[in-house]
This record gives structure tokens, sequence and C-alpha cells, in this order.
């Protein structure tokens, strides 16, 4: 898998569970999965964003 799909499907999965937590939070369902998903998207944001560091640093070295 090369550098680019990697941080590309990281995104991906950052912007799944976004709009998972927004559809949930417009159709008024459980606070507790809010919650759940909230806590999935900071967990993604910080592995995406490590994924994108590990490509820069990679790249210039």
């Amino acid at each position: 898998m090369s550098s680019n799909t990697l941080v590309l499907v990281a995104c991906l999965a950052v912007a799944v569970v976004l709009l998972l937590g927004l559809v949930n939070m417009m159709r008024g369902g459980s606070a507790n999965t809010s919650q759940r998903l909230m806590r999935l998207r900071v967990l993604l944001q910080f592995l995406a964003i490590i994924f994108i560091m590990g490509v820069v640093w990679w790249r210039s070295a």
C-alpha cells in the first residue's frame, strides 16, 4: 500500500465517522452513540496526522 493511499484512507475514515456523527445528531440519536463517534473521530484524526507527518518526513529524507 503506497503512502498516498494510506493517507487517503485515513482521511476518508475521519470523514465517514464525522458524517455518521452528524447524521446521528440530526436524527436525534443516542447521546452515547454521539460520544463514541466523537472519540473515534478524534482517534482517527490523530492517526491521520501521524500518517501525514510520517509521509512528509519519509519524502524529505
